[in-house]
């Protein structure tokens, strides 16, 4: 277990062990009035970023180093313990989503400091994400860049070493300012990106996860929801309908933004051997169509079909194409996944 701040310190699974293990020795020590000085029976805030499956206490180290000794049986949770605990389930891989538990992780390691506590934050082996997790408090709590952080922090712990998964998402998360907004382009393109990976590894999305039908937040009045609804409405500036059927198929927050390709050059049938007039490479390349996240409207989206025509779910008229392997836009940019309206068959507007 190592100190990386006053009242922080970061660990392993048999540190976690240890911590629980003084917790359920804390009443007896009371009754002896001989309380531990041990780093591990101080802590009152334990962060576990393991499987909740996984139970600390089974990695408690055996009294006995004699091979011949037994295994210790396997322990249940202590519910009478008095530490604060917080599970956040997460794999030690680049595909994993922190960015969605961040939030969680540090508002728990910032309560038990403020309230005067010490807190273990650890995973299995005290590397990448009890490491990338303790960057992202250290970036948030004094303002330092992500590779400053990290440095810090490895004047802590040696062995610390997040995935190239999680530095990625870090580097987000500083360009965010950060924290995790929802509403930026970075999290919005990380969230597709999220997607897109889960497809191509064969599971079933939930539509509950696509963007909700923008149709339906600015023409429904029945709704339960009609409050919250008005209040995203009156944040759009901008709304993209159907020219056949003026139906709202898109919003401005529903756009993902991408950074323009090198033109016509980008092209398989412009690398033949065919030389330009040089014309081309002077124009600036336009986007013909906008990219967008995958929204509950989406028909062949939601029956889990890899790449199709989007049509209008009023009109049926074709408004674009998708495709959960990517598609190239007229720019030549590589759109990966792609959720592509083209220009010509919508209309933006003003709400």
């Amino acid at each position: 277990m190592k100190k990386v701040r006053e009242g922080l310190y970061i660990g392993n699974i048999r540190d976690a062990a240890a911590v629980l293990s003084a917790a359920e020795e804390e009443e007896e020590e009371e009754e002896n009035e001989r309380p531990s000085s041990s780093p591990a029976a101080a802590v009152t805030h334990i962060l576990s970023l393991i499987s909740q499956e996984i139970n600390p206490l089974d990695f408690k180290r055996p009294a006995s180093r004699d091979p011949r000794a037994a295994a210790p049986p396997p322990s249940s949770p202590n519910k009478n313990c008095k530490l604060k605990q917080k599970t956040v389930p997460l794999l030690d891989i680049h595909s994993q989503n922190l960015l969605d538990h961040l939030e969680d992780c540090l508002e728990f390691i910032e309560s038990g400091r403020n309230s005067g506590g010490v807190v273990l934050v650890h995973c299995f082996a005290g590397v990448s994400r009890s490491g990338a997790v303790v960057t992202a408090y250290l970036m948030k709590k004094e303002h330092l860049a992500m590779d400053n952080a990290l440095e810090s922090l490895k004047k802590s712990s040696e062995i610390v070493c997040p995935n190239d998964g999680f530095k990625q998402q870090l580097r987000m998360f500083e360009e965010m300012g950060c924290t995790v907004n929802r509403a930026s382009s970075v999290y919005k393109k990380f969230r597709l990106a999220t997607m897109g990976d889960a497809y191509i590894r064969g599971e079933k999305i939930d539509s509950s996860s696509y963007a909700a039908d923008p149709g339906n937040v600015t023409n429904e009045r029945n709704s339960q929801d009609l409050g919250e609804q008005q209040a995203v409405s009156n944040q759009l500036s901008k709304v993209y309908r159907c020219k056949k059927c003026r139906r709202v198929v898109a919003s401005e927050e529903n756009v993902i933004t991408h950074i323009p390709g090198a033109g016509v050059t980008s092209f398989k049938w412009r690398k033949r051997g065919v030389q330009g007039s040089g014309k081309d490479e002077l124009t600036q390349p336009e986007c013909t169509s906008i990219f967008v996240q995958p929204m509950q409207w989406m028909t062949p989206v939601q029956e889990g079909l890899v790449e199709s025509k989007l049509q209008c779910i009023k009109c049926e008229a074709r408004l674009g194409n998708f495709n959960w392997a990517g598609m190239q836009c007229s720019c030549g940019a590589w759109v990966n996944p792609a959720f592509q309206l083209h220009k010509s068959r919508i209309d933006a507007a003003a709400l």
